[in-house]
């Protein structure tokens, strides 16, 4: 009996998430092409902050073509998850109320 319970909690957990990324995946669809502030957490509490424009949306990840420096073209990747979990924070600077989008 525990075994069925904890399964249909694990899948209704599962469901209501990947709901959520694709929430979060429609969102940002919603700003391709825009500028923005990325903060990222990259660990041992070092916390990057960039910025550029919002390049690619795609199924589980985004892409960021952060600004130019000496004449590199950088590219970062990141899931929809890290949105979720708060690794990553966008803030776009065409929100009027500049607010930091989360997901």
């Amino acid at each position: 009996m525990f075994l069925s319970i904890h399964s249909k909690l694990q899948r209704g957990v599962a469901k209501h998430m990947a709901k959520r990324l694709d929430e979060i995946k429609n969102e940002l669809d919603h700003h391709l092409g825009k500028r923005l502030m990325l903060k990222a957490n990259s660990g041992r509490r070092k916390t990057v902050e960039q910025s550029g424009v919002l390049a690619e949306t795609y199924r589980s990840v985004f892409v960021v073509q952060l600004d130019q420096q000496e004449d590199t073209l950088q590219r970062v990747s990141y899931s929809y998850a890290d949105i979720l979990t708060e690794t990553v924070e966008l803030t776009f600077y065409d929100d009027p109320h500049n607010e930091v989008f989360l997901g």
